[in-house]
């Protein structure tokens, strides 16, 4: 099973070296057990089901975030591409996802009167704690993981031979994830990051940008495990 587009680059400048330098934490989340299971299209539905609604919670606080990163900005330029970035999730992601998410009988009044787990508030808090602590480069260190190793997750499940999309409930998610728009928003957000290190001093604060990628990074692979509990 191939794809018609090259590889995304993920292991280019200092995303790359994040992703490396993360380690088994990063193994563990792009190729966690849930979503293999998405690929062989095994997962329990009662398991999407939970997954979808806290994704949902989960974009409201993502969206957060990136206003956070406006503010944080120094330049026109940044406060532009976060709003833009807001302006996509809440005007652009949020409709597709409740509109996804019909498809499944889930209301969005129905998902926003359901609490947030614990993982969603620890991940989500977890960002912005970083964003208000620290500065625009340790808020993009902290929200890298999601949309890089959503891209990731997904294009190894279309490379897969073990992956079935013919008759996958799961493989208009897999489509979104692997779609021409999210893959440039992928290529977009790596060479965004290393113009931020550029003129953030990324080199010097190496260890602690680590830190934070690779606790984001475990928090997303927590993500998952939530989903995959809720399958029994």
């Amino acid at each position: 099973m191939m794809m018609k587009d090259a590889p995304l680059p993920l292991d280019k400048g200092l995303f790359g070296r994040l992703r490396r330098d993360a380690g088994a934490a990063w193994e563990s989340y792009v190729s966690h057990e849930f979503v293999r299971a998405l690929g062989a299209g095994t997962l329990p539905e009662r398991a999407f089901r939970h997954f979808l609604i806290q994704d949902y919670l989960f974009l409201i606080h993502f969206a957060r975030a990136h206003a956070l990163a406006c503010f944080k900005s120094a330049t026109l330029a940044d406060i532009r591409a976060n709003a833009a970035a807001v302006t996509a999730i809440v005007d652009v992601e949020m409709p597709l996802h409740i509109s996804y998410c019909a498809k499944w009988g889930l209301s969005e009044a129905q998902m926003e009167a359901v609490p947030e787990a614990m993982e969603t508030m620890a991940y989500t808090r977890f960002v912005l704690e970083r964003g208000l602590a620290g500065d625009l480069l340790d808020l993009q260190a902290a929200l890298a993981p999601c949309l890089m190793g959503y891209g990731e997750a997904a294009e190894r499940l279309v490379r897969d031979p073990a992956t079935r999309l013919d008759g996958n409930p799961y493989a208009e998610w897999i489509a979104a994830y692997t779609s021409d728009g999210y893959r440039a928003a992928v290529c977009d957000a790596i060479e965004a990051l290393d113009r931020l290190g550029a003129t953030h001093g990324a080199e010097a604060r190496y260890p602690i940008l680590l830190a934070t990628f690779t606790a984001a990074t475990r928090l997303e692979a927590a993500f998952w495990d939530m989903g995959w509990a809720a399958r029994e």
